[in-house]
């Protein structure tokens, strides 16, 4: 293969969600914070005779229209590259979580792709990939975002406002065998809402200073916990199941089904992880970084 990338996974830090707009969106406001699991990719150029995108999983059926083909066909659109290239995609972030791993493995590529043929993307020309793509790309994609490892993110995704990750978050993270479809977790939102929209947990000009502030003390809220949690029991579980483990804080990251809890240190974090993985098969320590 030409290149082998990686892609980071992201949990969400508190995730409200707006009412619809007439576009069709839903506005957001959240801290988007990456976490050390990834996603591999390796990039090859095929012969010149071929066409598009060739995507391969091992793990998992992906449709033939994926966050992959679409990058390739929008960088293809902007660059005017239109070579064809094959993508073996090794999967680790668990699909359908709330983790962003398909907008991650997206912004990889188009990563991948701009090295290989030696093209400078712009940041309008990243938004407007990302644009084409889905609204978490945009935050994979923000140059300002990735080195800093943590955002503040607001509008439809596409308002990305990079500030210093913290280096003492030690996160544990479950995926229940449950699927979330985003679509449908937003129909979800919608209806538990409407029609009042009434608000809790911080203002959107206080979530970095919360962010920043002693995790014990955390009000975030992530509007789609309650309907999904009534929805699918076990994501109700695994949130009590880390509450239980000792973790200072727990919620459920994007629309689902992954819930994550932030320990007080990476030994606490290691053990509750060690006694949780008897019961919960895909359950992961990650440290912030």
């Amino acid at each position: 293969y030409d290149m082998r990338v990686k892609a980071p996974a992201k949990v969400n830090i508190g995730l409200r969600v707006l009412p619809g707009r007439e576009d069709g969106y839903h506005g957001i406001e959240s801290v988007f914070q990456c976490v050390p699991l990834y996603d591999v990719l390796y990039v090859k150029q095929t012969a010149d005779f071929g066409f598009g995108c060739t995507v391969s999983c091992d793990c998992m059926t992906l449709p033939e229209e994926n966050t992959l083909t679409l990058a390739y066909k929008a960088f293809s659109d902007v660059a005017g590259v239109s070579k064809p290239i094959n993508v073996c995609l090794e999967k680790h972030i668990p699909a359908g979580a709330g983790l962003g791993g398909g907008s991650s493995d997206a912004a990889a590529l188009v990563n991948a792709l701009e090295y290989m043929y030696n093209v400078s993307l712009s940041i309008e020309d990243r938004w407007n990939i990302a644009s084409k793509v889905g609204s978490d790309v945009f935050f994979f994609l923000s140059p300002e975002a990735m080195k800093s490892q943590c955002a503040l993110v607001s509008g439809r995704g596409e308002i990305v406002k990079a500030f210093p990750s913290r280096q003492d978050l030690f996160f544990v993270l479950i995926c229940p065998e449950v699927h979330s479809s985003t679509k449908d977790a937003y129909c979800l939102v919608d209806n538990w809402y409407a029609p009042d929209w009434l608000w809790s947990g911080p203002a959107y000009s206080s979530l970095v200073d919360e962010y920043n502030s002693d995790v014990k003390s955390w009000s975030f809220i992530n509007s789609f916990e309650a309907p999904l949690v009534k929805r699918f029991s076990q994501i109700g579980e695994a949130l009590q199941d880390l509450k239980n483990a000792g973790a200072e804080y727990v919620q459920m990251s994007g629309s689902g089904s992954a819930v994550f809890g932030v320990f007080e240190s990476s030994v606490l974090a290691d053990n509750a992880a060690f006694d949780l993985r008897k019961k919960w098969k895909r359950c992961y320590s990650l440290i912030s970084s």
